[in-house]
């Protein structure tokens, strides 16, 4: 398994071993021990899987005070997965990494605790399923405008993304107050 710091450094992207033959492939798409030695010290309580269609955009969501982290995979498909930080006091605060996500390349990005998330679709469609370190709590729910021009993420889709009213709707960062946001804490991850 091959671990690679992004530019957020907390934000790992992860290149699982594949296994192929004539009969197929063959991926270890999470095991305690080992990414817990790449530096994933995570306990997952929840996994998700969604299924959108192209040019669908998800996020950019997080959650706070009940934070939390997300392994994420395309399991079919190919998409733009995108963590933003959003931790007040980080020296990332406000800024982007991302990666493409594929049932082909098995890829999986690593959002910690306190950045927000989300992915658009290149493909026809995609299946993505993110394991999460907290339970989701409607009450802690919260989210960034997708294309916030302070934040500044190079989509690779265009003004015709399709969102869900809610993710249209969403604020700015700053115009989201301090006091809802995460703290930063230097042994985030």
């Amino acid at each position: 398994m091959k671990v690679t710091a992004t530019r957020i450094p907390d934000v790992l992207l992860i290149e699982p071993k594949v296994f192929g033959d004539h009969r197929g492939f063959f991926v270890e798409t999470w095991s305690a021990r080992r990414y817990a030695e790449a530096g994933l010290p995570a306990t997952f309580v929840q996994d998700n899987l969604s299924s959108s269609t192209v040019g669908t955009v998800r996020g950019l969501h997080f959650q706070h005070p009940d934070d939390q982290g997300k392994l994420v995979m395309a399991m079919t498909g190919e998409i733009f997965d995108v963590a933003v930080d959003v931790r007040v006091g980080s020296p990332t605060f406000g800024r982007w990494a991302g990666a493409r996500l594929s049932g082909e390349n098995k890829h999986q990005l690593w959002v910690p605790p306190g950045l927000a998330h989300g992915f658009c679709v290149l493909s026809e469609s995609a299946v993505v399923s993110y394991k999460c370190t907290e339970y989701y709590a409607r009450d802690s729910e919260l989210a960034v405008l997708w294309n916030d021009p302070d934040v500044g993420i190079e989509w690779p889709v265009g003004r015709d993304a399709i969102l869900s009213e809610k993710d249209a709707a969403a604020p700015r960062l700053r115009d989201i107050p301090k006091e809802r946001l995460p703290a930063w804490r230097a042994t985030s991850s």
